[in-house]
C-alpha cells in the first residue's frame, strides 16, 4: 500500500533539490500535492513530471513563503483542488547573507529571519485549521543542524533563524498533539542542490569532509527522511528534530 495513499500535502521550495524531490516522491507515494516556489515555469514542469512519472496529481502556485496573503492561498488551492489538507511541509530558505555580526545591516538580518523563521510561522498559522479539520495530520519543518549543533562563522542570522524552528516545532507539536496533529523538524546535512554544485571544488571537499560519511546527501536521501515524517510510520514521532545530515553533527575527524 501507498505510505500516502489519499493524503493531500503542500510542499514549498519546490522548484528544485529538497523540495522537488520530496514532492515527486510525496506523489509517488499517492498524495495529491500543491508545489510552492518563486518560479512558476520550474513549477509548471514539476507537475508535468508527477502527471507522467508518477501517474500523480499536482497543483503549483507561485509566490514568495513571505508573504501571507501567499500562505493562505495555497492552503486555499489545496481545499479547493483536493478537498483539505494533511500534511505540510514547510521546507523553503536561504542562508541569507554571510557576514560577522557586527559588519550585518538590519535588513539582512530581517530577510534571513522572515524567509526561514516568518515564512514557517505563516504557513502553519493557515495550514494548522485546515489540517485539524481533517482530523490532524503532519506538519513539518527543514531546520538545520546550524544552530543546533554547531556554530559556524558568518551564519548568525541562519543559525538564530534555524533554531528558531525548533522552538516553533516543540511548542506546537505540544499545542496541537491532543487534536492529532504532529510537528517535526528536518535537519539535513550538506546535500548536493544546484546551489551546492556552483561552490568551487575546495568549498565543496570541506563541506564533504565535516560528515561522517565523507560525501554530500543526493536530495532524494533527505526526501525519504520526510516521507517517513509525513507518514504513518511516524506515527508515535512528534516535536523532533530528525537528523538526516551524515553524522556532520558527531564528527570529529
Amino acid at each position: 500500500m501507498l505510505a500516502l495513499a489519499n493524503r493531500i500535502a503542500i510542499v514549498t521550495g519546490a522548484s528544485s533539490g529538497i523540495g522537488r524531490a520530496t514532492a515527486k516522491l510525496f506523489a509517488e507515494e499517492g498524495a495529491r500535492i500543491v508545489v510552492s516556489a518563486r518560479r512558476q515555469a520550474e513549477l509548471d514542469t514539476l507537475v508535468a513530471e508527477i502527471s507522467d512519472a508518477a501517474d500523480g496529481t499536482a497543483v503549483a502556485l507561485a509566490g514568495d513563503v513571505r508573504d501571507e496573503a501567499y500562505a493562505k492561498a495555497l492552503v486555499d488551492l489545496a481545499v479547493e483542488s483536493f478537498g483539505g489538507l494533511d500534511i505540510a511541509f514547510n521546507n523553503a530558505g536561504a542562508v541569507g547573507l554571510m557576514a560577522p555580526l557586527p559588519d550585518m545591516m538590519p535588513a539582512a538580518w530581517h530577510d534571513t529571519m522572515e524567509t526561514n523563521l516568518t515564512s514557517a510561522f505563516l504557513g502553519a498559522k493557515y495550514q494548522i485549521p485546515a489540517m485539524l479539520e481533517r482530523g490532524g495530520g503532519s506538519l513539518i519543518f527543514t531546520s538545520s543542524f546550524v544552530g543546533y549543533t554547531a556554530g559556524m562563522p558568518g551564519m548568525a542570522a541562519y543559525a538564530a533563524a534555524k533554531a528558531g524552528l525548533i522552538g516553533l516545532t516543540q511548542v506546537l507539536a505540544a499545542e496541537y498533539g491532543p487534536q492529532g496533529l504532529r510537528v517535526n523538524a528536518l535537519l539535513p546535512g550538506g546535500t548536493d542542490t544546484p546551489g551546492a554544485t556552483t561552490t568551487t571544488p575546495e568549498a565543496r571537499a570541506f563541506v564533504e569532509g565535516i560528515h561522517a560519511l565523507k560525501r554530500m546527501a543526493q536530495p532524494q536521501e533527505i526526501a525519504r527522511s520526510a516521507l517517513y515524517l509525513a507518514s504513518d510510520a511516524s506515527s508515535f514521532t512528534t516535536g523532533t528534530a530528525l537528523f538526516a545530515d551524515g553524522g556532520v553533527s558527531i564528527n570529529r575527524t
